[in-house]
C-alpha cells in the first residue's frame, strides 16, 4: 500500500516528523563532537585546530543543508499536491546541482582556502594543521550532499522514520574509526589529527551507502522513478535553484561569520579557541532537535499549503514552537546544573573549565532563543519565499559581525561576552520571521 503523502497538523504528526530528522541531523554533529572528544584527548592544540577545520567544513556543509531545505520545500509541495510524479524529477536535478557544488569546494579547498588560512591564521603551527586536514576531509563532501538529498527526499515525501538506518551507519563508521585511526587501533595506523579527517570521509561514504540500500530495499526509488531517465531538466534545476539560491547563500553568509567570529577568538589565544570549539558542540549537539523541529516546519507548512489550508498554518506553527522550545529547556537545565560534568568529556583541565563556563551559561541561554526562531524562519522557506528568508538572516547577521568585532577585536572582552552575540543573532531572527508570517504577506505569493 502507498504511504500517504499528505501530512496532518497533529503533535503527533508533528513528532513523527520531526523525531527521526533530529536523529539524521545527529550524525554530522555526531562526527564534530566524536572527532573534538578524541582530538581533546590527544592535545589542546589539535583541539584549537579544529574549531577552525570544523567551521570551515561546516560551510559546505550548510550550504549543501541550504539546497536541501529548498528540495524539501519544493517536494514537500508536490507531496501536499499529491503529484507523485514529478518528486522523482525533481531528485534528481537536486542530485546534479549539489555534486557540481561538491566539485567546487573541492577545487576551493585545494586553491584558494589556504591563501585565505595564511592571512588570517596567527599561528603558524596551526594553519599548517589545519590546510592538511582540510585537503582530506574535503573529499567526504560529495558524500555528504547526496545524504542530504536524499534526507530532503525522505522528510518531503513524509518518510523521515527513514533516515534512522543511514544515521546509525554513519556514526558506528565515525566512532570506529576515528579511535582506530587517531590513537592507531585494530591494526589501523596512528595518524593523529588527520585520522579525524580521514574518519569522517569514511563515515560520510557509509551513511550515504546505507541510505541508498534503504531507499532501494522500500520501493522508494521504484515508486517516484528516481532513477528512470537520468537526465538534465533545465526548468526543474533553475526552479530548484530560485528556490534555494537563497537559502545556499543564507546559510554560506551565516557559517562564513561564525568563521569570521572563530577567526576573532583565535587571535585570544589556543584556549579561548578550544572552548570555542566546544560550545559549537553545544549548538551541534544539543541543537539538533532545535533543526529538527524547524525541518519539520518547512516541510509540514509547504506540504498544508499544497492541500490548500493555508489557514491552519499559525496554529500548526505555534505547536512546533511549543514541542521545540520545551526541549531547548530541557537542555538548558542539564548544562546549567552540570556545566563540568559537560566539559569533563573534552579531557581538558581546571583553567579550561573556568574560562568555558561563563560561555556554556550564555549558549545554554541561546539555545532555547534559537528554538524558537528557526521554527518560524523555516516556515518562511516553506511558503516559498526563501528571498525573505535570505533577508531577514542577512538582516541578522550583519548585527552579528558587528557585535562580535566590536567585542572581541576592538574591546578586546572575554569570550563570553562574545558567544553573547547568540543573543542579538537569534532574537533578531524570530523578531523579523514571526513578524513577517504574522503579518500575513506570505499568503501574496504561495506558489512553487
Amino acid at each position: 500500500m502507498a504511504h500517504a503523502l499528505q501530512v496532518g497538523t497533529s503533535y503527533r504528526q508533528i513528532l513523527k516528523i520531526a523525531l527521526p530528522i533530529s536523529l539524521a541531523l545527529l550524525v554530522p554533529q555526531l562526527n564534530f563532537v566524536t572527532n573534538s572528544i578524541f582530538l581533546g584527548h590527544l592535545s589542546e592544540e589539535a583541539l584549537a585546530a579544529a574549531s577552525i577545520t570544523g567551521v570551515y567544513y561546516l560551510i559546505f556543509s550548510g550550504i549543501g543543508f541550504g539546497l536541501n531545505n529548498g528540495l524539501q520545500a519544493y517536494i514537500s509541495r508536490r507531496a501536499g499536491e499529491n503529484q507523485p510524479g514529478e518528486i522523482g524529477r525533481i531528485f534528481q536535478q537536486g542530485i546534479f546541482i549539489s555534486l557540481c557544488i561538491g566539485v567546487f569546494g573541492i577545487v576551493f579547498t585545494y586553491t584558494l582556502a589556504p591563501v585565505i588560512f595564511k592571512a588570517a591564521i596567527h599561528s603558524p603551527k596551526v594553519y599548517q594543521e589545519t590546510t592538511a586536514f582540510l585537503r582530506i576531509r574535503i573529499w567526504g563532501l560529495p558524500f555528504l550532499y547526496i545524504y542530504q538529498m536524499r534526507n530532503a527526499l525522505l522528510v518531503g515525501i513524509n518518510r523521515s522514520n527513514l533516515l534512522i538506518g543511514g544515521t546509525a551507519a554513519e556514526a558506528l563508521a565515525n566512532v570506529f574509526f576515528d579511535y582506530a585511526l587517531i590513537f592507531g587501533h585494530f591494526g589501523l595506523p596512528k595518524i593523529g589529527f588527520n585520522g579525524a579527517a580521514y574518519a569522517s570521509v569514511i563515515a560520510e561514504f557509509t551513511g550515504m551507502f546505507a541510505i541508498f540500500l534503504v531507499v532501494h530495499a522500500k520501493g522508494i526509488s521504484q515508486q517516484f522513478s528516481l532513477f528512470k531517465q537520468f537526465s538534465y531538466n533545465k526548468a526543474v534545476t533553475l526552479r530548484i535553484l530560485e528556490l534555494s539560491g537563497p537559502l545556499v547563500f543564507q546559510m554560506a553568509i551565516s557559517i562564513v561569520s561564525w568563521f569570521f567570529f572563530y577567526l576573532l577568538i583565535e587571535h585570544h589565544g589556543q584556549t579561548s579557541l578550544a572552548v570555542s570549539n566546544t560550545m559549537r558542540n553545544v549548538f551541534g549537539f544539543f541543537g539538533v532537535f532545535n533543526w529538527a523541529f524547524a525541518s519539520a516546519a518547512n516541510t509540514m507548512v509547504s506540504n498544508v499549503i499544497g492541500q490548500g489550508k493555508k489557514e491552519v498554518v499559525l496554529r500548526l506553527l505555534t505547536k512546533i514552537m511549543v514541542l521545540s522550545m520545551s526541549i531547548a529547556f530541557l537542555f538548558f537545565l542539564l548544562l546549567n546544573l552540570f556545566p563540568e560534568l559537560y566539559f569533563a568529556a573534552f579531557g581538558q583541565g581546571k583553567r579550561f573549565v573556568e574560562e568555558g563556563t561563563p560561555a556554556l551559561r550564555i549558549v545554554a541561554t541561546a539555545l532555547v532563543f534559537a528554538a524558537a526562531a528557526v521554527v518560524w524562519l523555516n516556515a518562511v522557506t516553506g511558503t516559498g519565499n526563501s528571498r525573505i528568508t535570505f533577508f531577514i538572516e542577512l538582516v541578522a547577521i550583519v548585527f552579528y559581525c558587528t557585535y562580535v568585532y566590536i567585542i572581541l577585536e576592538v574591546q578586546k572582552r572575554s569570550i563570553a561576552w562574545g558567544w553573547a552575540s547568540e543573543l542579538l543573532y537569534w532574537t533578531l531572527i524570530f523578531t523579523l520571521s514571526f513578524s513577517y508570517m504574522r503579518s500575513g504577506r506570505w499568503m501574496k505569493s504561495l506558489k512553487i
